[in-house]
């Protein structure tokens, strides 16, 4: 065993010090002198009661111990727990309600090209209440390994895929509607694919979601698709396939916007618009 550099040694066995009890030796060549034992504490008096007072006949109340004083330096906020977004109330007056300042669940659908997330975007960063962006797409390619590209062909993992990003963006959705935020939410739906339809949108976030269709020409979402790059851009059949299937929208009782001849601002003074009439008589869906 080694010790410190000029650290004291310990007795050698079978010798008692006047320190061997707590395992060191005074410095040898120096002169101890012996110490008697300690005399016995004495015993502390016994503790008497207080005397009861004026009106009371029973034992003294024992005070509740001191609260400790919370260190919590971390800045936690309790937040209230998310729940399935109710249906809005429509306003008690007969004007339209300023679709800019309603606590909202938007849903944007809309083929590729169609300007979703560029609307969705601007919408939300426009308003003058707290608003969150919530893309499908985005929440789907979080998965990097493994990724089921849909491009690649539709099958059990891009659909369970699909359905586990839904189910994550309708808790995003929940939880900012909670806590006062508004939310816009944009997905490719189809008017005829139950599997990837509404129904899943509405349990996941609650009756309460607006959806808006978003549908402009199909020469527009072919230019706006060839301005796109990575697995984000489609070819221009499966663009027009998906801009086919969403012509099924018409006639659904969803509200529509056509924004072919808008830009993006113009289209969001629509959305408003629109947002507040859903406000005032939510769809039927």
């Amino acid at each position: 065993m080694q010790y410190a550099v000029g650290a004291p040694l310990p007795p050698p066995r079978g010798q008692a010090s006047p320190g061997a009890a707590m395992n060191w030796t005074p410095n040898p060549g120096q002169h101890t002198p012996p110490t008697s034992p300690p005399a016995p504490a004495a015993p502390p008096p016994p503790a008497q009661a207080p005397a009861p007072g004026q009106g009371w006949h029973g034992p003294a109340p024992q005070q509740a111990p001191p609260t400790p004083h919370s260190t919590d330096i971390t800045g936690h906020v309790q937040l209230p727990p998310a729940a399935p977004v109710p249906l809005p109330s429509p306003p008690t007056d007969t004007a339209a309600p300023d679709a800019a300042l309603a606590a909202v669940a938007v849903l944007l659908i809309g083929p590729a090209g169609a300007g979703k997330t560029s609307v969705a975007r601007h919408w939300a960063d426009t308003r003058r209440v707290p608003t969150a962006h919530i893309s499908l797409d985005d929440v789907r390619e979080w998965v990097r390994s493994g990724f089921a590209d849909p491009q690649a062909g539709w099958n059990d993992h891009s659909e369970a895929q699909y359905r586990l990003a839904r189910r994550t963006c309708g808790f995003a959705a929940r939880n900012f509607l909670a806590n006062g935020i508004s939310c816009i939410l944009d997905d490719a739906v189809f008017p005829d694919r139950p599997v990837v339809g509404l129904g899943g949108w509405k349990r996941h976030v609650g009756p309460g979601l607006l959806p808006i269709v978003l549908l402009p020409g199909l020469e527009i979402v072919l230019e706006r698709n060839a301005r796109r790059s990575g697995n984000r851009r489609l070819s221009d059949e499966e663009v027009a396939r998906i801009h086919g299937r969403m012509a099924g929208w018409y006639g659904s009782g969803l509200p529509i916007i056509d924004n072919s001849q808008h830009d993006v601002a113009t289209t969001v003074r629509v959305l408003d618009d629109v947002v507040a009439r859903s406000i005032a008589s939510p769809p039927n869906w």
